[in-house]
């Protein structure tokens, strides 16, 4: 039976916990890629129905909110519903509940369909949403903010208004085996996860993610060097601007921002 709003209950355990003994963000992201691709299934538009076409559905930007995360031990469950669909992209959205059906999270992500053959974005027009199945509701979250460019400390640069000096040291990283996913290109957790160990064990025991900001810039794939540079607010210690470029050319690959809360 299709349903317009799709939900799945899922059981908080302690190999998908983080050492703060709640659900570890890559953990959450890897769940709402994987109920995007069953409720994609169930509508027929899934990557099953683009095999013949070479495309498969990819994340191209992601926002989180959450006012915490489910612990370990803890029963909860993620709903999700198409609010825009058109020739271009898909908005798809995201309510997080506790077991007692109260609601600690949010999210937003665009997606966009890629043929794998000459790397392009082909659109959606060779699919067609089932009637009634764009449920169209917003999530009652900020939309995300525009990327920018974020330059090392020692860089000269003509920069404009919006653009960052990192005020932490760079890190280069060369993606690798483990890194690479179905598309052969990097994984959206791998990502994710560079990116957290841009924090240290304190901050995450102090703080948590309260808001998670991923735009995709460009393909990263293996044995690619990059550089992370990351520049904290200077009014807001808590949040933190991160990118991702390819080392050698300097391309943007990615762009994410974090808004870290106390912890209570």
């Amino acid at each position: 039976m299709m349903e317009s709003v799709f939900t799945q209950q899922f059981f908080s355990s302690a190999a998908e916990a983080n050492a703060e003994q709640e659900l570890s963000l890559p953990i959450l992201v890897t769940k709402i890629i994987d109920i995007s691709t069953a409720h994609a299934n169930s509508l027929g538009i899934g990557n099953p129905a683009m095999e013949h076409l070479n495309a498969g559905w990819i994340l191209s930007r992601l926002t989180i909110e959450m006012t915490r995360y489910p612990e370990v031990n803890e029963q909860y469950s993620i709903s999700t519903w198409v609010e825009v669909w058109n020739r271009h992209f898909s908005v798809r959205n995201y309510s997080v509940k506790d077991g007692s059906g109260n609601v600690i999270g949010y999210a937003r992500s665009v997606w966009m369909i890629l043929r794998t053959t000459d790397r392009t974005n082909v659109g959606l027009s060779h699919l067609t949403l089932p009637d009634g199945m764009c449920e169209g509701n917003p999530v009652p979250i900020e939309p995300q903010a525009k990327h920018c460019r974020i330059f090392p400390p020692s860089a000269s640069q003509d920069s404009s208004p919006r653009d960052l000096v990192a005020n932490h040291p760079p890190f280069r990283y060369t993606f690798r085996y483990s890194d690479i996913d179905f598309y052969r290109h990097v994984n959206t957790v791998r990502y994710i996860l560079l990116l957290l160990n841009r924090f240290s064990l304190e901050d995450f025991d102090q703080t948590f993610p309260s808001r998670f900001e991923l735009s995709f810039l460009h393909e990263a794939v293996y044995g690619e060097e990059v550089e992370i540079l990351r520049a904290d607010d200077a009014e807001n210690p808590l949040s933190s601007a991160i990118s991702i470029v390819n080392a050698a050319e300097r391309t943007p690959v990615l762009f994410a921002r974090f808004i870290r809360k106390p912890r209570p």
